[in-house]
C-alpha cells in the first residue's frame, strides 16, 4: 500500500489497535494462473496469547479460519503469501468544511495492510481453538458477554466445514489520512464537524483527528488529493 510520510502512524500502536478494533479483514491470495486473485471477507484477530498491543506487527502471528468449502480454502497451500486488509474509520469530507476558496473535497480514511505467510492448521483441536479464540475476541469488544460453554459441543460438530490458519506477519503498513496535507486551523474545522455528526465513522475520525501530533500542514504527494 502507498503511503505518503504525512500519513503514516503518529504512534507504534496504532497498527495494531485498528486490526484489533476492525476484525472483519479482506483476506487476498493468488488464484490459479492467469485468474483474478481471491479475496474473502474473514474474521482475523491478533495472536489471543499477547498480552499487550504489539508496537510492531511484523513477527507477529494473526489468527483466522474461513469456509472449507469457499474455493480459496482449496487453493491455500502452507505456506501460502497473503495480503491482508483492515479498514478502519473513514469518511468523505466536504470543502463546505473548509472555510476557503478554492478547495477540494477528499476522503480521510484509516486502513492497514499485512504482507505474510499463511499456513493452515491441521489439527481439530488447533482448529476448535481457534473458533474459540476469535470468540473470545469478538464477544468480548463488541458482544454482550455471551458464554461459549454450552455451545462447544456445537462447534465441534461444525468444524468438519472449518478451515482455520495462521498468518505469519512479515510487513505492515497503516494508512491514517486524517486531514493531515491541512493547514492546522482547517483540521481543526474538520475534526469539530465530524466530531459533532450522528455517524459514528466521522465521531471515529474526529477521536483520532484529536490524538495527532501537533505539526505543520505538509505538501501531499503529486496526485494525493
Amino acid at each position: 500500500m502507498f503511503v505518503p510520510d504525512q500519513y503514516r502512524e503518529p504512534e507504534a500502536t496504532w497498527m495494531a489497535e485498528l486490526v484489533r478494533e476492525n476484525p472483519l479483514a479482506q483476506l487476498s491470495s493468488n488464484g490459479d494462473e492467469g485468474a483474478a486473485p481471491y479475496a474473502t471477507h474473514v474474521p482475523v484477530i491478533l495472536d489471543p496469547q499477547l498480552r499487550d498491543l504489539p508496537s510492531e506487527l511484523p513477527g507477529v502471528t494473526l489468527w483466522g479460519h474461513m469456509n472449507r468449502a469457499n474455493p480459496q480454502w482449496a487453493a491455500l497451500a502452507s505456506p501460502t503469501p497473503v495480503v491482508v486488509a483492515f479498514s478502519g474509520p473513514h469518511s468523505y469530507v466536504s470543502p463546505t468544511v473548509y472555510g476557503t476558496t478554492p478547495a477540494a473535497p477528499t476522503w480521510n480514511f484509516t486502513a492497514v495492510h499485512i504482507r505474510g505467510l499463511l499456513s493452515r492448521v491441521d489439527s481439530e483441536e488447533d482448529t476448535l481453538e481457534t473458533v474459540k479464540a476469535t470468540v473470545r475476541a469478538l464477544e468480548g469488544r463488541f458482544g454482550a458477554g455471551w458464554d461459549m460453554s454450552e455451545s462447544v459441543d456445537y462447534f465441534r460438530r461444525i468444524l468438519p466445514g472449518v478451515g482455520a490458519f495462521r498468518i505469519a506477519v512479515s510487513q505492515a503498513d497503516g494508512m491514517f489520512k486524517l486531514s493531515q496535507e491541512q493547514e492546522s486551523g482547517t483540521r481543526e474545522r474538520v475534526r469539530c464537524s465530524f466530531a459533532g455528526e450522528t455517524s459514528r465513522n466521522q465521531r471515529e475520525i474526529a477521536a483520532m483527528m484529536g490524538r495527532l501530533p501537533s505539526v505543520p500542514a505538509r505538501v501531499p504527494s503529486p496526485g494525493q488529493p
